[in-house]
């Protein structure tokens, strides 16, 4: 392959989270190759930013940039997240966890849940959760590093983080600039089109003209690129999701109250409050549905009951749920807001940030854009956005509240996809697996126990042992994890020495 045919230039439209790991990620991929990668932001324009909880992925995606956790904490102000806390979603007062990892062990291919189900069957009222070391952690306020070597799969858990989305992004900017990246600070004018509908450049309102051969459109909901300038239409999932709208603030930390390892999850009367807990300030908000609640009643809502003092004024966020119904379009390829939105109940804006830029590794083009390639990235990108579209539909079609808006986000028709899974675990408590999965049966598990979903008949292979004897094993398994949580160090504890760690 020629030089020649190489993409020469890389044009990356908007910076914020999406441009700058986009930018970080492609910078150090393509490191000593002949490519000009270039970002485009306005400083007068502000981005959303209040993306503060994650889930693993992000993990891995810093580590593959040569970052550690250390670092990474450091300069964002992280704390450490083990899963979601879910509370009030089937009744005030009540709660579950939703953790990163998994529950008890596996014996002969047949799935622990099985046999928790069988013991809770015969009148054992032990949670799922004392099965699950990341969960009893987290609501047991603790925190510890998971084992290289787990010795059994009750070891085995996972953790993310709760960070300053702006300080992430300012830290990849330092990342992708010292590789490399130009930046250019101004606002566009004009997105110019080639005859045949690509993308021939930018203009800038300065008088610049900007030319690339790949546009990455990380420009937000506004989707300068790939919406505006290409008319790439919108695929709207209302109809499943009803919440259109979200008020976000920031707010001091109260002296003396220590973090907690997991983001909060609160239901309201039309839609729920997020609390994720940074090392200098705390993240809120209450995300709602526009048709059940006014705009002055879900802000009160919100400032009501305020962890702190508040740093800024509430800030409006509108949306549509949804997602472009192509994500890349010619030369332009959306990543981020501009290519679809879900609300941040389980946290994935960051995580389909990180495999939309995997992707688009993994299918790099040449000037001319092989269509396989793209349509490959297409058809990848809708199975994953739909995949997460079904897990957090499933939190509103298993709520037990009585309000207007949850009595309507329950009678929702569910999308086929769901209905299939909901299907087979309701007959046999077993998981339907597609392609591009985010959320492997372990979390599927989590929302069906803690929303009270149990299948009707569970594998008969359980039949086969003792029931004495399998509840001995399960008591044996919940004491094995209570003293792995009972030695672990309170999160705050392990906090504290972070900033005078040295970058592994």
């Amino acid at each position: 392959m020629s030089a020649e045919a190489r993409i020469g230039r890389v044009v990356i439209v908007g910076g914020g989270t999406a441009g700058w790991m986009t930018a970080a990620a492609l910078t150090r991929r393509f490191r000593g190759a002949p490519m000009r990668i270039t970002l485009v932001e306005s400083s007068d324009i502000g981005t959303i930013g209040v993306g503060e909880a994650t889930i693993p992925t992000i993990r891995r995606f810093y580590a593959r940039l040569g970052m550690s956790d250390a670092e990474v904490m450091r300069a964002t102000q992280a704390t450490c997240k083990l899963g979601i806390r879910f509370e009030g979603w089937t009744g005030d007062g009540a709660a579950f966890l939703h953790p990163f990892g998994l529950y008890g062990q596996d014996l002969d291919g047949v799935g622990f849940h099985h046999f928790w189900l069988a013991d809770r069957a015969r009148g054992s009222d032990a949670p799922l959760a004392a099965y699950s070391l990341g969960a009893s952690m987290a609501e047991a306020g603790r925190f510890t590093l998971p084992s290289p070597n787990p010795p059994s799969s009750l070891s085995v858990f996972d953790w993310a983080l709760h960070l300053d989305a702006s300080l992430f992004a300012q830290h990849l900017r330092a990342f992708a600039e010292a590789g490399g990246c130009e930046r250019v600070d101004a606002r566009i004018a004009q997105v110019r089109l080639t005859p045949e509908g690509d993308v021939r450049g930018l203009a800038l309102a300065d008088g610049r003209e900007i030319d690339g051969d790949l546009f990455i459109d990380c420009s937000g909901f506004r989707g300068l690129v790939i919406s505006e300038a290409l008319g790439e239409p919108y695929e709207d999932w209302g109809r499943w999701l009803l919440c259109d709208a979200a008020y976000a603030v920031q707010t001091r930390n109260a002296a003396g109250r220590a973090p907690v390892p997991y983001t909060r999850v609160t239901a309201r009367a039309a839609g729920w409050r997020w609390g994720i807990p940074l090392r200098h300030r705390a993240g809120n908000g209450l995300v709602f549905s526009s048709r059940h609640q006014s705009d002055e009643d879900a802000r009160a809502d919100l400032m009501r009951e305020l962890p702190g003092e508040p740093l800024a004024e509430p800030r409006r966020i509108g949306f549509r749920p949804g997602r472009r119904r192509r994500a890349w379009v010619g030369n332009c390829v959306a990543v981020g807001l501009s290519a679809g939105f879900l609300e941040p109940l389980e946290s994935t804006s960051i995580a389909l940030i990180e495999t939309a830029i995997e992707r688009l590794a993994s299918v790099f083009p040449d000037r001319v854009i092989d269509p396989a390639l793209r349509d490959e990235f297409n058809d990848q990108t809708a199975e994953e956005m739909e995949r997460v579209r079904d897990f957090i539909v499933l939190h509103y079609l298993l709520n037990r509240r009585d309000e207007p808006f949850w009595r309507d986000a329950r009678a929702v028709e569910p999308p086929e996809t769901l209905l299939r899974k909901l299907g087979v675990w309701d007959a046999r408590g077993e998981f339907v697996r597609y392609r591009w999965e985010m959320f492997h049966p372990a979390s599927w598990l989590a929302i069906y126990d803690g929303m009270g979903r149990y299948p009707r008949a569970i594998d008969p292979a359980v039949d086969g042992i003792d029931p004495d004897r399998l509840s001995a094993s399960l008591t044996a398994l919940r004491a094995t994890v209570a003293r792995a949580v009972s030695t672990a160090p309170p999160h705050a504890a392990f906090l504290d020495p972070l900033d005078n760690q040295t970058a592994a």
